[in-house]
């Protein structure tokens, strides 16, 4: 999928990218264009990508990138077609040549260019309420609503059939159909994702976006970030109850129930079917498999395999949580 709402500056030689970026280049790499940066699943053989984790040495040792920046340890899990690019901080590194495809996505400015809906061509199409703004290019469907001091910026996609409460923002997002997205929700900003400097931090570019899928509700409240390096993601038929927060890169499985006040860290998955009660906290980098269910006001902390029942804090299986709080 092509992304509408950050436009890349690339391609770029490897020679110069690296240089730019104050990158060692002892291998003497030149004028090979690099078009893109990309994770190590969706990266091809004109772009760079990055590993730093051997938790995702199996993506890495089948990536499709032509380079890669990674550390002298990791290098060798890489596939023999991705020349190595070795550096002491993989992220800080990624951070500073993702800028120089991408230099505005660390900004989330308001939208300088969205107008009173009475203004476009929306104004006959759809039911809105007052004070309603709507950016450049925004793509509405059939038979949607609009409340009271809703924002809906530049790029936006919203299906047939969608409800957006008052006082949302949207931005950055696509919304496919019979979405309901209740009151003072904020979607498609960018995540908490940045490099603690003394005196000042360095924010990481944000170039994913999100994505609603059918048949889904956002409750009230509720904050869903925009991807970093990938999309953060809303499955099909999903239920999300009022103050929830999805950080970056999240995937949210299909016919999900997920309580009020439950929070994510980046980059976690899971499955389909799953139920996660009230004030629960699901930690990054997991995987959370099908049919789970978390009881409320638990905290996991490790990925939890299929069709289980977990509780507590660290989340453990419910009975042996029963069996040690009777």
């Amino acid at each position: 999928m092509i992304n509408p709402f950050f436009i890349n500056k690339g391609p770029f030689n490897i020679d110069i990218l690296l240089e730019t970026s104050l990158i060692p280049n002892p291998k003497k790499y030149k004028k090979i264009k690099i078009f893109d940066i990309k994770n190590l699943i969706d990266a091809n053989s004109n772009d760079i990508t990055f590993f730093h984790s051997k938790k995702y040495e199996t993506l890495a040792s089948s990536t499709k990138a032509s380079f890669c920046v990674t550390t002298q340890n990791l290098s060798q899990i890489l596939p023999r077609t991705c020349n190595k690019i070795i550096v002491d901080n993989v992220l800080i590194t990624t951070a500073t040549i993702t800028k120089m495809f991408y230099p505005n996505a660390t900004d989330d400015f308001f939208d300088i260019s969205a107008v009173n809906i009475s203004k476009t061509s929306f104004k006959k199409k759809i039911k809105f309420g007052n004070n309603v703004l709507i950016g450049k290019n925004v793509k509405i469907g059939k038979n949607c609503l609009i409340g009271h001091n809703s924002i809906i910026e530049s790029n936006v996609m919203i299906g047939d059939n969608c409800s957006i409460g008052s006082n949302v923002i949207i931005r950055n997002t696509i919304i496919k159909n019979n979405i309901s997205i209740l009151d003072n929700c904020v979607i498609g900003k960018k995540g908490f994702g940045f490099f603690p400097i003394k005196n000042n931090n360095m924010r990481y570019p944000h170039i994913g976006i999100v994505i609603i899928n059918d048949n889904s509700e956002i409750g009230s409240g509720s904050t869903i970030d925009r991807g970093s390096m990938s999309n953060t993601i809303i499955g099909k038929n999903t239920y999300i109850d009022n103050n929830v927060h999805i950080a970056h890169n999240n995937k949210i499985g299909d016919n999900c129930i997920i309580a009020a006040q439950v929070g994510f860290a980046g980059s976690s998955s899971l499955g389909n079917n799953v139920m996660i009660g009230g004030q629960a906290g699901i930690s990054g980098h997991l995987k959370i498999g099908n049919n789970v269910h978390i009881g409320g006001g638990s905290g996991v902390i490790k990925d939890v395999p299929d069709n289980v029942k977990i509780m507590g804090y660290p989340a453990r299986d419910l009975r042996k949580f029963i069996k040690e709080n009777k």
